[in-house]
């Protein structure tokens, strides 16, 4: 008898961001896993709660809860960003809307490279944090949710002009440290330059992201949870 799937809500709207969280959990779950059923809240039709925390963590957190207690089901979701050294944390939890409208990335990006256009390369400091929360509504009535959060940094710096057509959000700007797993070939046509992470391969992003490594973290806690 076929083993019934455990559905599982990712909390987002995000098509970029949908399919990079697929393509992560398919590569630790493997493709011939189907234990596990990913709808995006999107899909289901839930409307994207009021993102008032002030941390990574408290907005993944009240997505979570938000999908979570909408649908019944168990719900999973990231909030990510940006933060620039000389910035202070900003645009930290702003990332997204950093131009006033939430998800136009050109603009972000131009907003970014025009507040940065007086500082040095060598101030130029950098990275990305990810936090992913999954929420788990438990099975024993009146007995509330079951919260796990995972959190995770790439540390890089920005440079003046975009580069690379991976990705979305700050990927054309930002050149992670870690460049271990770009091959000599991509350094040559990249003229020895360091590759940002819209110049990567989703696998080799997926490989150093914050992202990835939160959801290969969750990951572990779905094999707990949902024995």
């Amino acid at each position: 008898m076929d083993q019934e799937r455990q559905r599982i809500v990712v909390a987002t709207h995000n098509k970029g961001k949908v399919a990079e969280i697929e393509r992560i959990l398919t590569s630790v779950l493997g493709p011939q896993d189907q234990r596990f059923e990913f709808v995006t809240s999107g899909e289901l039709g839930l409307p994207d709660p009021v993102e008032d925390g002030v941390t990574f963590s408290q907005n993944a957190l009240i997505k979570a809860r938000d999908a979570a207690a909408r649908s019944g089901l168990p719900a999973m979701a990231d909030d990510s960003g940006l933060i620039v050294d000389v910035m202070g944390k900003a645009p930290g939890i702003l990332s997204a809307r950093w131009s006033g409208e939430h998800g136009d990335d050109a603009a972000n990006n131009a907003l970014l490279l025009k507040q940065l256009a007086d500082i040095p390369d060598r101030h130029r400091g950098a990275r990305f944090c990810c936090a992913c929360a999954l929420v788990v509504p438990s099975k024993a009535e009146g007995s509330g949710f079951r919260e796990l959060v995972e959190e995770g940094r790439m540390v890089g710096r920005i440079i003046r002009r975009p580069r690379g057509q991976q990705g979305f959000g700050y990927d054309p700007l930002f050149v992670p440290d870690d460049q271990s797993r770009v091959t000599e070939e991509q350094k040559r046509a990249n003229q020895g330059l360091p590759l940002t992470s819209a110049q990567m391969t989703a696998e080799q992003k997926n490989a150093i992201s914050p992202r990835g490594a939160v959801i290969r973290a969750m990951v572990a806690h779905f094999r707990e949870v949902f024995r």
